[in-house]
């Protein structure tokens, strides 16, 4: 079992399919969550969905089973990159130990987008837990398609 960073190809081919909308929400755009998992969670290209499987438990108030809302930061295309971005995400008041989390659409029927692997066990012990995401620009966006 292991979390292996990657977007699933159930993902890969919902965009040529149309299935996914990255406008910002405002702009009728889907809407997504981001979930956290333990090392022992089985997630990788073949991930079709979200699961409760290997997700992590919080002895604080700040981390529900189905992770939290993100927010979007819409589209972009600079050169021949297409790009998009969340902003970051922060679980207050939580005591857990994550190795990697979930992006997936609750407006398509929680449809995994993408598989992190943060690389080592990230811990939190009566404080905040934050999902720091890289710069909405197309060399660092979270998702590109170049």
């Amino acid at each position: 079992m292991a979390i292996v960073q990657a977007l699933p190809n159930s993902f890969k081919k919902q965009l040529l399919d149309g299935d996914q909308d990255f406008s910002t929400a405002g702009a009728g755009g889907d809407k997504f969550k981001l979930a956290l998992y333990v090392s022992t969670a089985t997630l990788g290209a073949a991930t079709t969905s979200y699961t409760t499987a290997g997700q992590v438990s919080s002895s604080g108030t700040g981390y529900t089973t189905g992770g939290l809302a993100l927010v979007n930061s819409g589209t972009s295309l600079v050169s021949t990159t297409a790009f998009t971005d969340f902003a970051d995400l922060s679980f207050q008041n939580v005591t857990l130990t994550a190795r990697g989390c979930l992006i997936y659409n609750t407006s398509f029927s929680n449809s995994a987008v993408a598989v992190l692997n943060f690389g080592a066990d990230k811990t939190a012990t009566s404080g905040t837990f934050t999902i720091q995401f890289p710069a909405f620009t197309n060399t660092s966006a979270i998702i590109r398609i170049a």
